[in-house]
C-alpha cells in the first residue's frame, strides 16, 4: 500500500515481565523468537506460543495480554504494518 510502511521491533521480556494492554492502528504480526509468551487479543482466549510460532492482530484490536512465559528470555519479533505516520503503539 502507498501511504503504509512496514516496521520491525524485537521485543525482549525478562522472565516473568509483561506489557500493559495496547493497540495497534494496524496489522501487527508477532513471531517468538526465543521461549514463551502468553498472549490475549481481541475476543480469543488467552494463549501461549511458543518459540517459531506466530500470531496476528487486527487493526485496532485488544491486544490485553502481553508477557513472558517461561524462565528464560523471551525475544518476540514484531512486524508493524500501518499508515505512515501513525503512532505505532496505544494505550488500551
Amino acid at each position: 500500500l502507498k501511504d503504509w510502511s512496514a516496521t520491525a521491533v524485537e521485543i525482549s521480556y525478562a522472565p516473568g515481565e509483561s506489557t500493559a494492554a495496547h493497540r495497534h492502528p494496524g496489522i501487527t504480526i508477532a513471531y517468538v523468537l526465543e521461549g514463551e509468551i502468553r498472549s490475549k487479543v481481541g475476543d480469543d482466549p488467552e494463549k501461549t506460543y511458543a518459540t517459531g510460532q506466530m500470531f496476528i492482530e487486527t487493526p485496532n484490536q485488544l491486544h490485553a495480554v502481553s508477557g513472558n512465559a517461561s524462565n528464560q528470555a523471551g525475544p518476540t519479533l514484531a512486524i508493524l504494518l500501518a499508515e505512515k505516520g501513525k503512532q505505532l503503539t496505544t494505550p488500551a
